[in-house]
C-alpha cells in the first residue's frame, strides 16, 4: 500500500473537474492540486518554455511531496512537456491528457471533427496522430476562453455562458463539424453548455472519464501496490505556485482542501 498523494497539475483551474471526478471516485486516495498561477496560461508559451516549467515544478514536487503519480491536467502541457517529464524523471509515473479525438472519431459520420484548444494545442494537435489522414480537423484557437474561465465563471450567470458557448457551436456548425473535442482542460467547466447547445446534430467528447481510468489502472497494477490503506486519513492539498488570493481560498475551501504555495 501506499499512501503518498497523486498530483494533478494546471496553470489554474481548468484541471479541476478531473481531479475532482477523480476523487469522488476513489475518495480514499489522498489528492494535491497544483495550480501554477504564477505562469497561467500555458496556451501562449513554446513547447520549451513548457516543458522547462514542468521540470522544475516537477524537481520541487518531489522534493517537498513525493507523489505517486503526476497528472499533467492540461492537454497545452501535455503536448509540450510530457515527452520531456518521462526522460527526466523515469520512474515518475505521469498521465497526460490529449484531445479525445479517438472517440469522436468513432461517432462521426462525416469525417469532419471540430476541436476547441488553445494555440498550442490547435497547433500541434496533427502531429499527435490521434486519428488517422482519412479525418479533418477543423481547430479553434480559443485562449480568450481560458482567460474567461479562470476569472470570471464564477461571476456570470448561465444567459452570458450559453451565449458565449453558442458563438463556438456555430463556427463548428459552420465547418460541417460531425463531432466536437473540448482540447482544453479549462472547457469542462461550460461541458454542460457545450452538450446541449450542440444537439441533436454534433457530439461533444472530452478525456476526462479516460483520465480517471488512467490512473485507476496505474494504481491496481501489481495488486494495487500504489492504491492507498482503507483507514488511512487523507489530507487534499490546493497549492499554489503565485499568490494565495480570496479567489483561491474560496476555491479550497468549497473542495475541503487545505491551501499552501509551493
Amino acid at each position: 500500500m501506499d499512501n503518498r498523494s497523486i498530483v494533478f497539475i494546471d496553470s489554474g483551474i481548468g484541471g479541476l473537474p478531473y481531479c475532482i471526478d477523480f476523487f469522488k471516485k476513489n475518495p480514499k486516495e489522498e489528492i494535491c492540486y497544483l495550480a501554477d498561477t504564477e505562469n497561467f496560461p500555458y496556451g501562449p508559451r513554446s513547447s520549451g518554455e513548457l516543458a522547462s516549467i514542468l521540470v522544475k515544478l516537477t524537481k520541487k514536487l518531489l522534493k517537498k511531496i513525493n507523489p505517486k503519480i503526476i497528472v499533467i491536467a492540461c492537454n497545452t502541457a501535455t503536448i509540450a512537456a510530457i515527452a520531456s517529464l518521462r526522460q527526466n524523471f523515469p520512474k515518475v509515473p505521469f498521465v497526460g491528457t490529449v484531445p479525445a479525438l479517438k472517440s469522436a472519431a468513432m461517432s462521426c459520420s462525416n469525417k469532419k471533427i471540430g476541436v476547441l484548444g488553445t494555440e498550442r494545442t490547435i497547433e500541434e494537435i496533427r502531429s499527435l496522430r490521434l486519428v488517422d489522414d482519412t479525418f479533418e480537423i477543423h481547430g479553434i484557437a480559443a485562449p480568450e476562453l481560458v482567460e474567461f474561465i479562470e476569472k470570471n465563471f464564477d461571476i456570470t450567470d448561465e444567459t452570458e455562458k450559453t451565449e458565449i458557448v453558442k458563438k463556438y457551436i456555430e463556427l463548428f456548425r459552420a465547418a460541417n463539424a460531425g463531432s466536437i473535442v473540448l482540447g482544453c482542460t479549462h472547457f469542462l467547466f461550460l461541458q454542460d453548455e457545450f452538450r446541449r447547445e450542440a444537439s441533436p446534430d454534433i457530439f461533444v467528447f472530452d478525456s476526462i472519464e479516460g483520465i480517471t481510468k488512467r490512473i485507476e489502472f496505474l494504481l491496481d497494477e501489481n495488486n494495487g501496490a500504489l492504491r492507498c490503506e482503507n483507514d488511512f486519513y487523507s489530507e487534499n492539498r490546493l497549492i499554489l505556485t503565485g499568490i494565495e488570493d480570496t479567489f483561491w481560498r474560496s476555491r479550497a475551501e468549497s473542495l475541503g482542501f487545505t491551501i499552501g504555495k509551493i
